[in-house]
């Protein structure tokens, strides 16, 4: 077997010598290991989450991810990037290994260049003059390439990996080196030996001796694999090394049911042994020896062999430079190859049957949908007892678990008068679920018989994500079905026992119309980024949760428009012709109501001229006994001689019994102060000057805006929208409480009579009228 570890001399005999000079991080790697010792080798992870757990990862590099479109030299920023990801991943604390190709693109880069520059000297010499003839190139051949080529790109991979002080060491082997008994113990040795020594090992074939693959029944068992190109290549060497994770890097998004390309293929998210007869495979890459079907049948033969497999795209330059990290850190990219098959359907099945049911729930007639959320009224106050014993789980849990603040488990906790409520919350949906889809907004009489209606129209797949309540859930999904919308639901884990129970009976009242999975619940291990990147089956995303929750969830969306405020920074304004009994009560329960609440208020704003009054005194006095923390404001603070702890930003949300207090100079002071720092959720003026409250109400750009009543009025079910999916801080579409009205869109229809444009031209017969015509019928004909 032939090794070039690009390093001086032999590894065993010097390796103190390597140590020293080109690995100077090696005894700080070798015994202080960030990351930890490698798990029992036999079976691979199940889900794509376990996969941060593993060590030892091989890395294959498919000659489309290496070499450049021209395929005569090397990509070098896409290999730059794939390098630094390696180093990171090696710097964690572990093993890794790069199965490369890339050294005939190399090679036929260097010779290319070398017979241009020899045929131009001789046609110099020849001519005795400048002007050369246009000059072809033979076709080179693929053994000399890999010959010229190997020793560029080795020091090409060392220069890179240096800049991380990282060692590189090359190794290349034919299909001998891994049948010969002897040689792949030798192999084996100078591998580990160089992951012990903190080198990550480059491994490609020797493509310089290689004979032509042949065609054989390998890949058939366990112990039988012929290294054909780097896809076995790498198989066997993740097997070999009882590594815990492969990752092909290849120039596709993984691996399709169809040739990626064709109308209807869709990328599999996880790939089972068994199910490669519903894959028709395509033709292979425009480099390499190798295609999909290669790469498939390498990886079912390391999965066999106790190695995870991904297959990911290492080509794309919105990705490339964090594919693998991202791989290692459980994220859904790529073909995930488990063995283990889930019980359920996986989350795109999920999407896919509920935007087919739910095109079945928008053609129901609204009394049958009014039906099925009444039903699940019922269903509520009938299984009270069960309901109510399931939350108690979660609630014990939660408790000794120790991981949830007391606002959270106010959140978490049901209770009969909850139920109640809800259920009451749900027949006001049915009602007005009378009159939703398929109302008529607008009808236009475009031309004689030619007439034109806007009509309201579902959404399509909403993905609402929610945290710590389970009350959510029948909330949203009564609006989901009164707007005829399918729904994906992603709770809290702390909540997965109400859940189950609660969507348990939403599917129970369904089925009385045949559409049960028009609202799915996600349960699997489904983290809420992958979820955000589905953008071809789901239409929107509605979080409910925290503020942290909120942004996360709108930098992850791709693709997706997101419905929802990130912030609930809401103002109180107290006007200088305030009432002090409407203060203290407006104040009182803006803050201590439900102070974990989005819609509480976080920051009083007080008029100058009241800051030494007996008002601000009761007020003072009234937050005190409600046990409020105060933070002072820049401005309440330059007022007091010892003043409470001054606020680190005016734009904190504390979701908790704390505030901000601020002194403004004028009611136009106090709506720019809410236009800087506020988040446009809900903002509040007291005042008795009607004058005063008109203006505030007009000038002030929030999503809702009170004069002399409290900002905890600001929710769907006390607004009379029977509940809400969210509030939303946006601009387009949806503001404020989002109820009924705000999960639909509309849709135009024409109806004509054989009408083209040509009627309506300078030559045609016929002439535009549109007309208005009165809206009489609610709903579409």
């Amino acid at each position: 077997m032939l090794y070039s570890f690009a390093l001086s001399c032999k590894l065993k005999a010097a390796a103190g010598s390597l140590q020293s000079r080109f690995c100077p991080r090696f005894t700080r790697a070798a015994s202080q290991t960030k990351f930890p010792l490698s798990r029992t080798h036999g079976k691979s992870f199940v889900h794509r989450s376990e996969l941060k757990h593993a060590k030892r990862i091989v890395v294959k590099l498919g000659s489309a991810v290496v070499t450049r479109g021209d395929e005569c030299g090397l990509a070098l920023g896409r290999l730059a990037s794939i390098v630094e990801q390696v180093s990171v991943l090696q710097n964690q604390g572990r093993e890794m290994m790069i199965v490369t190709s890339g050294a005939v693109a190399f090679g036929k880069q260097r010779l290319r260049h070398e017979i241009l520059l020899s045929q131009s000297v001789r046609q110099a010499l020849h001519s005795g003059q400048n002007q050369l003839k246009e000059m072809s190139v033979p076709v080179l051949e693929a053994r000399a390439c890999a010959a010229a080529g190997q020793s560029g790109l080795m020091a090409l991979y060392e220069a890179m990996f240096t800049q991380y002080s990282i060692c590189a060491a090359q190794i290349l082997v034919t299909n001998l080196d891994f049948h010969d008994d002897q040689k792949r113990r030798n192999l084996n040795s100078t591998l580990h030996e160089l992951l012990r020594m903190n080198i990550v090992p480059i491994v490609n074939t020797n493509d310089a001796v290689v004979p032509p693959p042949e065609p054989n029944s390998d890949l058939q068992g366990v112990n039988v694999i012929s290294i054909k190109d780097n896809d076995s290549l790498a198989a066997r060497l993740a097997v070999e090394m009882k590594a815990d994770l492969l990752i092909a890097l290849s120039d596709v998004e993984g691996l399709y049911d169809l040739p990626p390309g064709s109308d209807d293929a869709k990328l599999i998210d996880i790939f089972y042994p068994g199910d490669q007869q519903s894959i028709t495979f395509g033709t292979k890459s425009r480099v390499g020896i190798g295609g999909m079907e290669a790469k498939v049948k390498s990886a079912l033969w390391a999965l066999q062999g106790g190695t995870s497999v991904v297959i990911a795209n290492g080509t794309d330059p919105k990705v490339t430079g964090h594919v693998i990290t991202d791989i290692v850190e459980g994220k859904k990219v790529g073909t995930f190859f488990s063995e283990v098959k889930p019980a359920g359907p996986t989350v795109e099945q999920q999407a896919e049957m509920a935007r087919s049911r739910g095109r079945t729930l928008s053609s129901l007639l609204p009394q049958q949908r009014a039906e099925i959320i009444c039903h699940l009224a019922d269903l509520l106050t009938e299984q009270k007892e069960d309901i109510l014993a399931a939350n108690k789980k979660d609630l014990e849990v939660a408790i000794s678990g120790g991981r949830l603040s007391q606002p959270l488990l106010k959140r978490l906790s049901l209770s009969p008068s909850k139920l109640n409520s809800l259920s009451i919350g749900l027949r006001q949906i049915a009602v007005s679920s009378q009159d939703s889809v398929g109302r008529v907004i607008r009808r236009t009489r475009i031309a004689n018989n030619l007439e034109l209606e806007q009509i309201t129209v579902p959404i399509g797949v909403l993905l609402v994500i929610f945290e710590s309540r389970p009350d959510c859930l029948p909330q949203v999904s009564a609006l989901a079905i009164a707007s005829g919308n399918a729904l994906l639901l992603k709770g809290g884990k702390e909540a997965s026992n109400t859940n189950q129970i609660l969507h348990r009976l939403t599917q129970e009242a369904l089925s009385i119309h045949g559409v049960k999975d028009a609202v799915q619940l996600v349960s699997t291990r489904e983290e809420v980024e992958d979820l955000c990147r589905l953008n071809q089956l789901i239409d929107l995303i509605i979080p409910r949760g925290s503020s942290h929750l909120v942004r996360d969830i709108q930098r992850a969306a791709k693709g997706i428009p997101v419905l929802g405020h990130s912030e609930g920074v809401c103002h109180v304004y107290i006007d200088q012709e305030a009432s002090i009994e409407k203060v203290i009560k407006i104040i009182r329960d803006s803050k201590c109501e439900y102070p974990a609440a989005c819609n509480a208020m976080e920051t009083l704003l007080v008029h100058r001229d009241l800051l030494r009054s007996p008002l601000f005194d009761q007020i003072i006095d009234m937050l005190r006994v409600e046990q409020v923390k105060i933070h002072a404001g820049p401005k309440f603070a330059s007022y007091l001689t010892f003043s409470p702890s001054e606020v680190k930003s005016l734009r904190t949300e504390y979701g908790d019994l704390e505030c901000c207090i601020e002194v403004v100079d004028s009611m136009q002071d106090a709506i720019d102060h809410i236009h800087k720092y506020g988040s446009s959720h809900t903002d509040v003026i007291v005042t008795e000057n009607e004058e005063t409250a008109e203006y505030f109400l007009q000038h002030l750009d929030s999503a809702c805006v009170f004069w002399n009543s409290s900002s905890r009025f600001s929710d769907g079910y006390r607004f009379g929208l029977g509940a809400e999916v969210g509030i939303s801080t946006a601009r387009i579409h949806a503001r404020g409480p989002v109820g009924l009205e705000g999960l639909l869109t509309t849709k135009w229809v024409l109806r004509g009579d054989g009408h083209t444009v040509a009627d309506f031209s300078e030559q045609g017969s016929m002439k535009y009228l549109h007309e208005n015509i009165a809206v009489t019928h609610r709903t579409s004909s």
